[in-house]
């Protein structure tokens, strides 16, 4: 098994999926541009058949960089990264999920995360995802607090 860490910019959030067509990419673009209108945001996906090649596309040419650089590390077939600007897992998931050829999201965040991986003489696969740090311990009632405070604070609450 292999680890293989996602460096995440400043100010990003990363998105880990699988998925199973070459058209994924431009699927992928659609769906993130009708989500949320200033989004930037860079997209990897291994291809599994074919030429195998990194496909990859974005509107902005760091994070379209850095996807297709993370893809080609992550090397698993089908699999695809995408790094947003300007917007939250949460506002683009759901459009995500309505892409028909996305099989499986694995990850969606900002915390450092690991993509464990195995690999076998057929190629790699994506065994699982660590993300961010295990639990320090139980919310207490000012924890709650805190939290919901924040919530409403960043207008994800009334």
């Amino acid at each position: 098994m292999e680890v293989v860490k996602v460096e995440i910019p400043e100010g990003c959030n990363v998105i880990l999926g699988q998925s199973h067509f070459i058209k994924t990419v431009e699927d992928i673009y659609e769906a993130l541009v009708t989500a949320v209108p200033n989004i930037k945001f860079g997209i990897g996906f291994c291809e599994a058949s074919g030429d195998c090649l990194v496909r990859h596309d974005g509107n902005d040419e760091d994070l379209r960089k850095k996807a297709a650089e993370t893809a080609f590390k992550i090397g698993c077939g089908h699999s695809f990264i995408i790094y947003i600007k300007n917007a939250y897992p949460i506002n683009v998931l759901t459009k995500l999920r309505q892409v028909d050829e996305i099989v499986n999201i694995y990850a969606a965040t900002a915390n450092p995360l690991q993509v464990l991986i195995e690999e076998t003489e057929q190629g790699r696969g994506i065994l699982g995802v660590i993300d961010g740090s295990k639990p320090k311990g139980i919310e207490k009632e000012q924890d709650i607090k805190k939290r919901k405070e924040f919530l409403r604070k960043i207008g994800y609450k009334q």
